[in-house]
């Protein structure tokens, strides 16, 4: 297997990968969603939908949703499979206070609770969660044997896990478009 040197959203510091994911998260917090949108083409909001349309079918109760950011899959979650109860957690302060203005305004604050955490050392009871599901949050774990590894403690036996990734395409033409727009139109 490869040496793999690990991704951080800033090189030039001496702050582990974890803290300066946090960093980065609560400056973007008040553009996050935009910024999501705009940089998928919206496309991730498609994504959301067609991914807690397949956890609908499984009907869990109890969901847990990791770096949930500003909550949109939690509220997707809340608003089709309606569970007795989502736990949203993220590291970051400044998109849980985001997600929880949203939740209030959807009215979901009796289904849907936001707590700070880390995802590779989930304060929660083993098998306590029906599904445990994250969006585009696994990349930016530090470790992420250790934070999957955490997420399927915490899940009930036969729970369903739940990831949502973006992935490299490996064939041209998406391949080639792909690597443009995420070396020359993301960084911007």
């Amino acid at each position: 297997m490869p040496d793999h040197k690990p991704v951080t959203p800033y090189s030039d510091t001496d702050v582990s990968k974890k803290g300066q994911v946090t960093r980065m998260f609560d400056k973007i917090a008040p553009y996050y969603d935009n910024l999501n949108r705009i940089l998928s083409f919206g496309i991730d909001i498609l994504w959301r939908r067609k991914a807690i349309k397949m956890l609908a079918k499984e009907n869990p109760l109890t969901i847990l949703d990791i770096a949930t950011g500003t909550g949109d899959l939690a509220i997707e979650a809340a608003r089709v499979i309606k569970p007795i109860k989502i736990t949203g957690m993220d590291i970051s302060a400044n998109m849980l206070k985001i997600g929880n203005e949203k939740i209030v305004k959807k009215g979901l604050t009796d289904v849907i609770n936001m707590e700070i955490g880390d995802s590779e050392n989930l304060k929660y009871e083993t098998a306590s969660y029906d599904a445990v599901m994250a969006a585009f949050g696994v990349r930016n774990f530090e470790n992420l044997e250790k934070g999957l590894s955490e997420m399927f403690r915490v899940l009930k036996p036969g729970g369903t896990l739940l990831v949502l990734e973006f992935s490299k395409p490996r064939y041209f033409p998406l391949k080639q478009l792909f690597n443009l727009y995420f070396k020359t139109f993301y960084p911007l």
